[in-house]
């Protein structure tokens, strides 16, 4: 007899939703691959912060307003119950705030026939910290995965780091999407033993290499080299040294790819810089779109100060560009071999001009970068939560 699927609570504020389809867009992934197999089954829990309007003229902070209360997505029940933020002030008592207002959207979910194994829980703060609180008021064993900036910077401030410490003590499992992850949660105090390192694949069905590049090319106006970047506008991303690299780049050009508060900055450096008719800004694109971005370029470059696996670079692979990337946190577990591309340092723009240059001076060939990509699949990282999830609820068999 095939053991019972898990029946999951899925809980993360990094989810997609209608107003917002690539926010959190690897969380989705994740899961919708773990339920393809029929192994597991999940309800979606994924708050967002309320706002009262979600009109166009309040910028970002409306866009969440515009997001629909209940959805379905890749056949998956998704949640958005609204829970209150304290904007700037209000970091450390975050978690709390998110579980309270997360208290009766449960108790409704169990009053309504639903049954849940177990909490699976994305971010560790405030979401972890929360989900934690959940698992102990609901009798709910909790799994929580750390993804970057989570356990990577937000320990650093007190209140945080003790919250963190106690969700890390309570949680059943850990998971980790990088062994540079896996070590930070373990000099937070978790025990080695009780983090599992599953790194996020790559859907090389969606990314993959344009069928006529040139055709692409032209459309996008690309004659010489060309360097693509794609990321939210934030200062964490580093956009702000690519373009400053470009300066050393003659005849390369660069496309940025995503939007956010940084752009009029971004803006404005371009212009400061005379880069105008070779940087870029092409504001944020479907994630279907991506793929003929990346395969028109050259190479896709990272420059951020904090990931903890970053998606993009694999993305890019798998449309056979290779990467040039920061040495940082989990980017040299995800760019290993010649065929990837190159690992860059300091992370600074002189540090990138170099590793495109390095890079030039012999690119891999597309299809063996494309090659490098499919071994990323996300086979080995759904064995891996079943195997975890029935261990933690004591359906291992």
């Amino acid at each position: 007899m095939p053991a019972p699927p898990i029946r999951l609570l899925t809980f993360s504020t990094l989810f997609p939703h209608a107003a917002r389809p690539n926010h959190g867009i690897f969380v989705e992934n994740r899961l919708r691959h773990l339920l393809a197999g029929g192994g597991a089954t999940s309800v979606v829990l994924a708050p967002v912060p309320w706002f009262p309007s979600g009109s166009a003229r309040f910028g970002d902070r409306a866009v969440n307003a515009r997001a629909p209360r209940i959805e379905t997505r890749h056949g998956i029940t998704v949640l958005h119950p609204r829970y209150p933020v304290i904007p700037k002030v209000g970091m450390s008592i975050a978690p709390w705030l998110l579980y309270r207002a997360m208290i009766p959207q449960v108790e409704r979910l169990l009053a309504a026939g639903h049954r849940f194994d177990t909490i699976d829980a994305h971010y560790v703060y405030p979401d972890g910290v929360a989900a934690s609180w959940l698992g102990r008021r609901f009798g709910l064993p909790v799994v929580i995965t750390a993804r970057g900036t989570d356990v990577n910077l937000i320990p650093r401030y007190a209140i945080p780091r003790r919250l963190i410490q106690g969700a890390i003590r309570d949680a059943a499992a850990l998971i980790a999407v990088s062994a540079s992850l896996k070590q930070v949660l373990v000099e937070l105090g978790a025990p080695e033993a009780k983090v599992t390192v599953l790194r996020n694949g790559v859907e090389t069905s969606l990314f993959h290499p344009p069928a006529d590049r040139p055709a692409v090319r032209a459309a996008l106006g690309l004659a010489g080299p060309a360097l693509i970047s794609v990321g939210g506008l934030i200062e964490r991303k580093g956009h702000h040294r690519t373009i400053e690299a470009m300066r050393q780049l003659p005849g390369f050009t660069l496309l940025i790819v995503g939007e956010g508060p940084e752009r009029e900055r971004l803006s404005g450096l371009i212009a400061s810089l005379g880069l105008s008719d070779r940087v870029r800004l092409t504001g944020p694109r479907p994630h279907a779109e991506l793929p003929a971005l990346y395969g028109a370029a050259d190479a896709s470059v990272l420059a951020s100060s904090r990931e903890g696996w970053a998606n993009v670079l694999l993305e890019s692979m798998a449309c056979g560009t290779p990467v040039v990337a920061a040495d940082i946190w989990g980017n040299p577990e995800v760019v290993r071999a010649p065929e990837a591309g190159v690992i860059y340092r300091p992370d600074t723009a002189d540090g990138l001009a170099g590793g495109v240059r390095s890079l030039f001076a012999g690119l891999p060939d597309r299809a063996a970068t494309r090659v490098y990509a499919e071994a990323f699949s996300w086979d080995e990282t759904t064995a891996g939560q079943l195997a975890l999830f029935r261990r933690v609820t004591g359906h291992d068999g």
